[in-house]
């Protein structure tokens, strides 16, 4: 796994630049040399990775209280866990996200507070969208501590075809609602444990946007304050 901070401006991701380079390199060689089939063929598979490692500039307009959604994709499933996973000890909301190759795969955060602990574990590459890639595969473990002292945990998770984990934040740092904190390379799964008593906003089959889809609100009193807002 990759862990560094990083503040791109571009609208791709820095790990993207050096395949979309390479693939921009090899393209005008061929050109130069007339093969012209061949170079066709890696211009059209450099304009997928740079379609794949996109990096879109997004806005949410939303209250302090709502939970947004850490990745672009489909909503697995849902489930309300009694007594914890292999991820979280406690009783939880799980949201299961899948990320296919078409969707934008920068992570973002879901909620500001501060990054209370990371966990990074190496594991297996089994295909994403399967229920045994979420204790299998290569992942990583994500604490955020809410200002209100609720905790959201959001776990990447490798897929069949990705073979590394970015992460862009480290242990003690304050972020943002929105913010960036990661990518994972081709076709992956993120799942996020939300508080037991937190009211969703999302269904199974749905398909979310990082950064701007609310999936939650932590609680009934915090959802009411909201609609009183609203009002």
């Amino acid at each position: 796994m990759e862990q560094k901070k990083i503040y791109n401006k571009l609208p791709i991701a820095w790990e993207g630049i050096p395949f979309t380079i390479i693939g921009i390199g090899l393209t005008s060689i061929l050109l130069i040399l007339n093969w012209e089939l061949l170079s066709v063929f890696l211009a059209m598979l450099t304009l997928l990775t740079i379609f794949f490692f996109r990096d879109p500039n997004r806005s949410h307009m939303t209250t302090e209280e709502a939970i947004l959604t850490p990745a672009d994709g489909k909503v697995l499933s849902i489930e309300k866990l009694d007594s914890g996973d292999n991820h979280v000890e406690d009783k939880a909301i799980k949201i299961s996200i899948f990320m296919s190759i078409f969707n934008a795969h920068i992570n973002r955060i879901p909620m500001k507070g501060k990054i209370a602990n990371l966990s990074y574990h190496p594991g297996s590459f089994f295909s994403a969208n399967r229920d045994k890639a979420s204790v299998s595969n290569e992942r990583n473990i994500v604490t955020l501590e809410t200002d209100t002292r609720k905790k959201i945990v959001f776990v990447q998770i490798a897929g069949l075809i990705a073979r590394r984990i970015a992460c862009w934040v480290k242990k003690g740092d304050y972020v943002q609602t929105g913010q960036r904190f990661g990518l994972i390379r081709f076709g992956s799964r993120l799942e996020v444990y939300l508080p037991p008593d937190s009211i969703l906003t999302v269904k199974k089959g749905e398909k979310v946007k990082a950064g701007q889809t609310v999936i939650g609100y932590l609680s009934e009193t915090e959802n009411k304050k909201k609609t009183e807002k609203e009002e």
